[in-house]
């Protein structure tokens, strides 16, 4: 849903296509991916009908993940690549996890970790029990996805890559995102907003603003 109000903001040529994951909104009673390959197996099947066109993948937090890994599997494939990559707030898949796992944790001491490390949990939510015990398997479900993951060394890719972040995220630091240089032969190019770890529901117009720029090809080189 955090996509749906993109395209107003984006140029007329930009088709925003959003990916709905099993277990969200109108998927709810669908299994729930834990791990990252099945996710990305199904979704590479699924996008084959959008390639035929110049493409970018975004993905924030666990969804730029999924999307450098679905890059991946394109290129495995000999499929269409994305023209750009844009990632925000998640640091390189190559450099290990800061913190412990906490995915198995019991719902009270996982809702706990989750509200320390992130504050992610809606008010709203966290307020009401029954709301609260269909909305942490979605999460942790996804927090296994993140927290299994284990990264296996490619090639860069010959695009570019552009990253996003929230000035006061404190899961990632400035070492964690320049990590992604690894995974581009082309020069990295960061952006930074006001805000934590979820900055694009308070940032959105700047930077759609920014993405606009980059897919008009006029970033910075």
């Amino acid at each position: 849903m955090v996509y749906r109000a993109w395209p107003e903001s984006l140029p007329q040529a930009v088709e925003v296509v959003t990916v709905h994951y099993p277990g969200r909104e109108s998927r709810f009673r669908e299994p729930l991916f834990e791990t990252l390959q099945p996710l990305v197996d199904t979704l590479s099947v699924h996008i084959l009908p959008y390639l035929d066109r110049p493409f970018a993948f975004f993905g924030h937090s666990m969804g730029a993940l999924v999307a450098y890994e679905l890059a991946r599997k394109l290129r495995a494939r000999g499929a269409s690549l994305p023209v750009h990559l844009f990632v925000s707030a998640r640091r390189a898949p190559h450099i290990p996890e800061r913190l412990p796992p906490i995915h198995k944790l019991d719902d009270v001491a996982f809702t706990e970790a989750v509200q320390q490390r992130y504050n992610g949990i809606p008010p709203v939510i966290l307020e009401d029990g029954e709301l609260l015990a269909l909305f942490l398997p979605m999460l942790k479900a996804d927090f296994s996805v993140i927290e299994t993951y284990r990264y296996h060394p490619e090639a860069p890719f010959d695009f570019p890559i552009t990253i996003f972040a929230g000035e006061q995220d404190p899961g990632i630091n400035q070492q964690e995102l320049d990590g992604w240089q690894d995974h581009t032969t082309r020069p990295l190019v960061r952006y930074s907003f006001p805000g934590d770890h979820f900055y694009l529901q308070n940032q959105r117009s700047a930077l759609l603003q920014t993405l606009s720029i980059s897919l008009n090809g006029n970033e910075p080189s």
